[in-house]
């Protein structure tokens, strides 16, 4: 399967400019014969917890209807992050859509990034989601979620890919590429991390750093067209690496279960 990564420098709490660059991806994507195209978290926004402005009703999302349109009118799947309002506050979303524009996996953020003060804004979900595209299981997680591996560790029971999209830092990008390897390497599956770049509405800097792990923990090699990054993603080869060398066998679920 062909997937592109987009790290895109998001316009600050700007959807119809997001939006337009999205799609411009999104075309040479198509041309690329690409199966799914990611962008990162709040795609047409940025990380604001600005919701007043970028929260929108889910059953009337504009954003959700862009994309929509997109993937029908490109005959691709995108994955992107929109704000969608939940009560007095809002949830972080991770939202799926295949090549005929329907939605297949809808992701609430579980754990809103409380040092930042997203908790004070949005909801956190409560539960896990894996969408079962063209034969490949890919789990939906965002940002923040990337710290807590008891949550890839039952994700990765049941995944090929686990796909992490993200407004994370550069001041903390070590720790975004050590953990997108350490998901990798202890789930032995693929990881996609997709980051935002440059400056966003708080002043805080972003480098292109979105990258696919393999099972060994590998950086892939891809093909790259602007701020996007085109792999080949094979299942069959995570199953001859772990033909050879299987380590999540060893795993006692129900002793973690008693000790966490």
């Amino acid at each position: 399967m062909k997937i592109a990564l987009v790290s895109l420098n998001q316009i600050w709490e700007d959807k119809e400019s997001n939006l337009s660059e999205c799609e411009k991806y999104v075309e040479k994507a198509s041309q690329e014969n690409v199966d799914l195209i990611v962008f990162p978290e709040m795609t047409l926004t940025g990380f604001s917890t600005n919701i007043i402005v970028t929260a929108e009703h889910e059953n009337t999302s504009k954003s959700i209807e862009a994309f929509s349109n997109l993937a029908k009118k490109y005959s691709i799947a995108l994955i992107f992050g929109v704000v969608i309002q939940d009560n007095d506050k809002a949830l972080n979303k991770s939202i799926f859509i295949n090549q005929q524009g329907e939605t297949i996996g809808d992701y609430s953020k579980i754990h809103p990034f409380s040092f930042a003060g997203e908790n004070k804004y949005f909801n956190g979900g409560d539960k896990l989601v894996v969408v079962n595209f063209e034969g490949m299981n890919i789990g939906l997680t965002v940002c923040y979620d990337l710290r807590f591996p008891e949550l890839y560790s039952s994700l990765g029971s049941r995944c090929d890919l686990i796909v992490n999209i993200a407004n994370w830092p550069a001041k903390r990008v070590d720790h975004w590429n050590t953990l997108l390897k350490a998901r990798a390497i202890e789930n032995q599956i693929f990881i996609a991390g997709v980051n935002r770049t440059r400056i966003d509405g708080n002043g805080l800097e972003y480098i292109e750093s979105s990258n696919v792990f393999n099972a060994n923990g590998e950086e892939m090699k891809f093909e790259k067209y602007e701020d996007m990054k085109i792999y080949e993603i094979d299942t069959n080869w995570t199953k001859e690496f772990k033909s050879k060398f299987n380590t999540t066998n060893d795993r006692k679920i129900e002793f973690y279960k008693e000790i966490l």
